[in-house]
């Protein structure tokens, strides 16, 4: 039976931290918040308790795994060469939502890397995740907490309805804050590129860094060199149709007839928007789940998991989408719609 230990975000408290931290040296698997989404974790250099990583999710094994490190200081505890710009990352960004592909430490088991010799690594930005790996002091493997391929979670309600008694405790620290995975930067190429867009963005890391390249599907082997790499992924249970090609006025009209289209073929129809676009939709009988304005897309990030989950809720046929751009967190929101969606309008 999953034990479930509700924490303050801010100030845990000491008493639950240590209640998990000791479950995570035992080899069980312990769900936590981050601020990114809520993350399974298990402890890394044990190979038995990381495979139940993959059992507890039904991941296939070819899906890396990012490592979680309480500090900049423990780097070289899974990393075997840190580059000089890889500290500058982590001095401008760490704790913070960018994890780091690195050549690895041998005691690094391959089932966290799926086989490769680099390592995804990241200090996450939360008082609690940070209180629990300190007081764990063991690195933590920790992709998100749920099903594999579906949407993630940024609650705890999210995590108790994909993995139930799956998993050993869950520790409730309320909602995440940003609401989209870290942004994946592999440093063992000729240039930094951007293998998975998220927290950080392109334009930040191009500030630091100068020359940054963004592959979305990168693969070494046959194997995937960063999670959020498969084509389909972070999906809900109903259809989703994502329009990306025309922008503002030309693309809510074109959600409105593709709108009007399924209600016309008996379907419940969910809709994925800002704010601004709700008028478009006035006369139509559809479920909304609002991302909030355009002019903060930060809130759009931390709402688009939660509105897929709620249109799912509602048992809707099929959710429509648009595209949001290309700066900011609309990169990383661009990325997950696209691997979510089942049909793509261009």
């Amino acid at each position: 039976m999953i034990k479930v230990l509700k924490i303050h975000p801010n100030q845990p408290e000491p008493e639950y931290i240590c209640i998990a931290a000791e479950a995570l040296r035992q080899g069980k698997l312990v769900a936590f918040p981050t601020e990114t989404v809520y993350g399974l974790g298990a402890n890394a250099l044990d190979a038995r308790a990381v495979a139940g990583i993959f059992q507890a999710k039904g991941r296939p094994n070819y899906d890396p795994l990012i490592v979680h490190i309480a500090e900049t200081s423990w780097l070289p505890r899974a990393a075997a060469e840190i580059p000089l710009i890889a500290w500058r990352l982590a001095e401008a960004f760490w704790p913070g939502p960018l994890t780091l592909i690195l050549p690895k430490r041998s005691e690094v088991p391959d089932l966290v890397t799926a086989g490769l010799e680099t390592v995804a690594l990241r200090v996450p930005a939360h008082p609690v995740a940070l209180a629990l790996l300190k007081a764990a002091d063991v690195l933590v493997a920790a992709p998100s907490a749920n099903r594999f391929g579906h949407t993630s979670p940024t609650c705890a309600e999210h995590v108790l309805a994909d993995l139930g008694n799956r998993i050993d405790i869950l520790v409730d620290g309320g909602k995440t804050h940003i609401g989209i995975e870290s942004t994946v930067l592999d440093l063992t190429s000729s240039v930094p590129t951007i293998l998975r867009p998220g927290g950080v963005t392109k334009e930040q890391l191009t500030r630091l860094l100068g020359d940054v390249v963004v592959q979305s599907s990168v693969k070494a082997n046959g194997i995937h060199r960063s999670p959020g790499q498969l084509q389909q992924h972070y999906s809900p249970r109903a259809k989703l149709i994502y329009l990306l090609g025309p922008t503002c006025q030309a693309a809510l009209d074109l959600l409105h007839q593709i709108s009007q289209d399924e209600i016309n073929r008996g379907h419940r129809v969910g809709l994925l928007v800002l704010d601004e676009d709700l008028p478009t939709f006035n006369d139509l009988s559809v479920w909304v789940a609002t991302l909030g304005s355009g002019n903060d897309l930060w809130q759009a990030a931390s709402r688009l998991y939660a509105g897929m989950r709620s249109l799912d809720e509602q048992n809707v046929d099929v959710i429509l989408a648009r595209d949001m751009g290309e700066h900011g967190p609309g990169l990383a929101l661009r990325d997950r719609l696209q691997r979510a969606a089942t049909k793509i309008v261009r």
